[in-house]
């Protein structure tokens, strides 16, 4: 179980790095609560051990929090 949970991280860094490729047309503010959703979101995952209400949250401070820092 905690090789399926490493290859579901990785996958989901991957992909987050694949998908911050197309905002290379946003706004700083925009990319910055991009990052920070998908940043959070990783983060409540690794902390709640995948559940996904821990990473929904964690994709919504992440989200808040990037969005704020580049007000």
């Amino acid at each position: 179980m905690k090789k399926i949970h490493k290859v579901a991280v990785n996958t989901l860094i991957v992909a987050m790095f694949l998908g911050l490729g197309g905002c290379s047309g946003m706004s700083t503010q925009g990319k910055s609560t991009a990052i920070g959703a998908g940043v959070g979101a990783v983060g409540g995952s690794v902390l709640t051990g995948g559940s996904t209400a821990g990473t929904i949250g964690g994709a919504v401070v992440g989200g808040v929090i990037g969005h704020e820092i580049k007000k």
